[in-house]
């Protein structure tokens, strides 16, 4: 996922130091094109990006490696031989997607943060110099546990989210596919609401 990841959140780096130039050369602060995109990555647009990302290959993949068991009684084959298919099959996963999903986030804030200093020092003419202290000048702690904060929650909801719908699956191939649908889908619409969830508590906590 580390090549998909580095796609997604780099040319989004780029995009936002576009969108982001065009109005703050208005108003003569181009400059600040670099702490916007780095705290945008770093708090919001690179964990989030990741999760999808995420949810999307990973997530559906254990909903059809466990629905595919499910349709095809391997799960009941554990429970004859008096194995958890909880503690078998999820359980590594959620330990495994539990520790990776922070170390892509990092992975893809890096990338991200990239993209905007392609933009701001090569089509803006910012000095590479003052870019990045620009940058780290207004880049807090806070940002950078906010945003590592988000990961551990995302993968939960993808590991659960994924287990629960292949556990749940019915009706052969066809099942497979709807459940790998429904959970891509469910994953997507949790994870943006524990984004604001998570987001809410910590504006909250600065009032």
């Amino acid at each position: 996922s580390i090549v998909i990841v580095i796609y997604v959140t780099f040319f989004t780096g780029l995009v936002l130091a576009m969108q982001s130039a065009h109005q703050l050369k208005q108003m003569g602060a181009t400059v600040y094109v670099a702490s916007l995109v780095t705290i945008s990555i770093c708090r919001e647009l690179g964990p989030v990006l990741t999760a999808l990302v995420i949810a999307g290959r990973v997530g559906a993949a254990i909903t059809a490696e466990i629905g595919s068991m499910k349709v095809n009684e391997q799960i009941e084959a554990l429970d004859t031989m008096a194995i958890s298919p909880v503690r078998y099959l999820v359980a590594p996963k959620l330990v495994s997607l539990f520790w990776m999903l922070p170390a892509l986030t990092i992975i893809g804030d890096a990338a991200g943060i990239l993209g905007g200093y392609v933009i701001g020092v090569f089509s803006l003419k910012i000095n590479s110099g003052l870019y990045i202290q620009t940058a780290m000048k207004f880049l807090t702690l806070k940002d950078i546990y906010t945003g590592l904060t988000k990961p551990f929650i995302f993968a939960i909801i993808i590991t659960l989210v994924g287990a629960y719908q292949g556990l749940q699956t019915k009706g052969g191939a066809v099942g497979v596919g709807k459940a790998t649908t429904v959970s891509v889908v469910t994953s997507f619409i949790m994870i943006i609401i524990a984004d604001a969830l998570v987001t809410g508590v910590f504006y909250f906590a600065e009032l």
